[in-house]
């Protein structure tokens, strides 16, 4: 029996070590052929993520926020303490310049409550937000625009001290002309003495798409650029950097950029040094394809915690296991330039500061 059970117990380890060579064989075999499908999947999700940007470009809520740059002003003064929120300017307000008086002063309230509501809704022309300079003034031919642009703010919040620094947020809803443009959320806020700063905004197409900034700095300093849908990364960079001691400057730490179910990914490794770059396709390395990752020293953009593909600061130059060579930009096209207008709008966010800051000013100082 003894001479039995010793026989089965190596004839069961035989057949199990010939088992595992075999799925080493069948793992080393296929490594090649997933290094070969890299090109494939690049191109394929690349010309996923330029339907999206094409997609996004044409659509209403894309006209909104890369027009911002034409919205451009000087955002409303605040006092040395403000605090407004969204339970101040509550209610459904309609544009129609209307004077009236304050004790002796002349004054002219632009945006007349006609509800109540436990949003602000507001209607306006469409005009005076393509034309900024001109929302706060009554000039002639004024009474025959139509309020045909509504902002439903949904969650607003601006708290402002000169020692303090302040909050900023705001969630609101867009339609023109009867044209649902999409939903933008705003949140930010600055600290002046301890030097930190902090911005995340996004923007949900009504065709699906999902557009995400977000930016800290500090000690570590990280910004991400994210586009999606329905739960899927069409587009993702995100780089962290950190501030090394005895210097204000930041020194990269990380970095990544996710294009569909290809991400490359560059980290500090165990030495304080940068590691090589490397290429994943679902999840599996990609062992014979190399990754070069070039900054553009003669970039325009000074931003050292941001050198990103986005802002045009990084090109990428991938390897495939067949000797050619590509870049991201080049793969990507006019669609990167579209990527990087996007996000820019999305950062600075002129409709928010611009218009929805300016009619909860008005609507707060001039109520009755």
């Amino acid at each position: 029996m003894k001479t039995r059970s010793l026989f089965l117990a190596l004839l069961t380890l035989g057949i199990l070590s010939w088992s595992c060579n075999k799925s080493e064989d069948s793992l080393s075999s296929s490594t090649p052929m997933q290094t070969t499908a890299l090109k494939s999947s690049i191109n394929t999700n690349v010309q996923q993520l330029k339907s999206a940007v094409s997609a996004i470009t044409s659509s209403a809520g894309y006209k909104l926020i890369a027009g911002d740059a034409a919205l451009r002003g000087t955002t409303a003064s605040a006092l040395d303490t403000t605090s407004i929120l969204l339970a101040n300017i509550s209610g459904e307000y309609d544009y129609k310049a209307t004077p009236f008086k304050r004790g002796f002063i002349n004054l002219t309230r632009y945006f007349n409550r006609s509800a109540d509501n436990a949003l602000m809704i507001v209607r306006l022309p469409e005009e005076k937000v393509k034309n900024y300079g001109t929302l706060l003034m009554n000039r002639p031919g004024d009474d025959s625009l139509k309020n045909n642009y509504v902002v439903k703010v949904s969650d607003y919040n601006y708290t402002y001290s000169r020692s303090y620094g302040y909050d900023y947020k705001m969630a609101s809803n867009i339609n023109i002309k009867d044209v649902n443009a999409g939903d933008l959320k705003i949140q930010s806020a600055w600290r002046p003495k301890l030097g930190s700063y902090t911005y995340a905004s996004e923007f949900a197409f009504d065709n699906g798409y999902l557009t995400k900034v977000s930016y800290a700095t500090g000690d570590t300093a990280v910004s991400t650029y994210a586009i999606s849908k329905d739960g899927k990364t069409l587009y993702e960079e995100k780089y962290t950097t950190i501030k090394t001691v005895g210097s204000a400057r930041h020194k990269e730490r990380d970095f990544s950029l996710t294009i569909g179910d290809i991400q490359i990914v560059r980290q500090l490794g165990v030495k304080n040094s940068l590691d090589s770059a490397k290429v994943y396709v679902a999840g599996v390395l990609q062992t014979s394809a190399k990754v070069a990752i070039v900054d553009v020293t003669n970039s325009s953009t000074t931003d050292v915690t941001e050198s990103t593909v986005v802002n045009k600061k990084r090109e990428l130059q991938i390897t495939f296991d067949d000797g050619t060579t590509s870049t991201i930009s080049q793969l990507a096209g006019t669609a990167i330039t579209d990527i990087s207008s996007l996000f820019t709008s999305l950062r600075q966010a002129y409709f928010s500061t611009n218009v929805v800051d300016w009619v909860a000013w008005d609507v707060y100082w001039n109520k009755k």
